[in-house]
């Protein structure tokens, strides 16, 4: 049974499983940004600002030159996934996996995988950064009455990556500084959407990645477009507030009939940086994601494993799109820095911690992904860990 599960979770190393329906579509979640709450519209500062607002890319710090972030290593895994893997790998019999199904009904689980590495600079005219992003997600739900041999292992799955350029440009004015910036990628996918029954869980014989490629595989790929801006209406002053508005994924990406399609949407966000005494830096964020609700649930019907269908709804729980977060550098030094973050995402709590070692850069956060209807929400806390090169 191991094998089984190992053959899952190898599929998503290389190709890539993503949430069942309700998840908020995304490409990559930075767990530097995933610690305060996701909210990053407005701050900026990273390379991977170019997934909230390209023209965060301006708030790269000048004085690091050329910022590299090489071989971005990220694992993410919900709290509940060890259990649920070693209880499925225990069962040898029709009856112990229907039963583990049905404890595990209706539970969420996830691990994903994935990499972006980046260069990126900020210079006197404007700032850009070119990266390369591969990632993998691995979602399955337990559906014990699923099927007529007792029970169904649901997965919506996607492999996908490509290229991600962005630019950013500030403005000095009589109002205040703008930053204006314009994002372009090109990203590839792979997306698997059915289910596994009792019988093919437990036959040895079948090789689970194959038979999920040859039954469920879909190409697809597309360009997208984002832009966004920056606004600092008080430079100099004690709060430095700033404003931010971006608009992401704009013509859909030409992915929306298959599952990991990415829409359109409209973000603003808020940040404030105080001055605070001990702290080197100190920054409160909020952000209101996908204004005009264009990201849709999706409902799966599995009665028929050989043709799987499903039906998009649209979805607009405001605490959805709410995120709110802190961060507090602690120590910045050449040689070492370290950073606490907090925040609130999709009503649940989210925390981190960045550090940096000379070029070893390390990071660590949980929040808690919400992936019901709206109405009947299903909590999915996972926590995340990346470890990196960079300078």
């Amino acid at each position: 049974m191991k094998k089984k599960i190992i053959s899952i979770a190898l599929l998503g190393a290389t190709t890539s499983l993503m949430a069942l329906g309700a998840e908020h579509a995304y490409l990559y979640k930075d767990a530097r940004i995933m610690g305060m709450g996701g909210a990053n519209v407005a701050v900026g500062g990273y390379s991977t600002s170019v997934f909230s607002n390209p023209a965060g890319l301006a708030g790269i710090e000048k004085d690091h030159g050329f910022v590299v972030d090489l071989l971005g290593m990220g694992i993410s895994a919900s709290e509940k996934t060890s259990g649920f893997i070693s209880d499925i790998d225990d069962a040898e019999t029709d009856k112990e996996l229907t039963d583990i199904l049905q404890k595990y009904a209706g539970e969420h689980f996830n691990v994903s995988v994935d990499n972006y590495t980046a260069v990126s600079k900020n210079s006197d005219a404007f700032a850009w950064s070119i990266g390369l992003l591969a990632a993998s997600d691995v979602n399955f739900q337990a559906h014990p009455n699923g099927s007529s041999n007792g029970g169904i292992l649901a997965t919506t799955s996607r492999v996908y990556g490509g290229v991600v350029l962005g630019v950013a440009k500030p403005y000095e004015t009589d109002y205040g500084r703008l930053d204006i910036g314009v994002g372009l990628k090109y990203i590839t996918q792979k997306s698997y959407e059915g289910s596994l029954g009792i019988s093919q869980l437990l036959d040895d014989t079948v090789d689970i990645s194959d038979k999920l490629q040859e039954k469920y595989e879909k190409e697809s790929s597309g360009f997208g477009i984002d832009i966004g801006v920056t606004y600092y209406p008080f430079t100099d002053s004690f709060w430095n507030p700033a404003f931010g508005l971006s608009v992401l994924n704009i013509g859909s990406m030409d992915m929306d009939d298959n599952f990991g399609g990415q829409p359109m949407t409209v973000n603003v966000g808020a940040c404030v940086t105080p001055e605070v005494v001990f702290i080197d830096k100190l920054v409160l964020a909020i952000d209101y994601v996908d204004m005009f609700n264009a990201n849709i649930t999706r409902i799966y019907d599995y009665s028929n494993s050989n043709n799987i269908t499903y039906t998009d709804y649209e979805e607009s729980d405001i605490m959805k799109r709410i995120r709110l977060g802190a961060s507090a550098c602690l120590v910045d030094s050449s040689y070492f820095s370290t950073t606490l973050k907090v925040g609130m995402y999709q009503a649940a709590y989210t925390a981190g911690l960045d550090m940096e070692l000379t070029v070893i850069k390390l990071s660590f956060a949980t929040y808690e992904e919400q992936v019901g209807t709206g109405d009947v929400d299903i909590p999915d806390r996972r926590y995340m860990a990346q470890i990196g090169i960079g300078w």
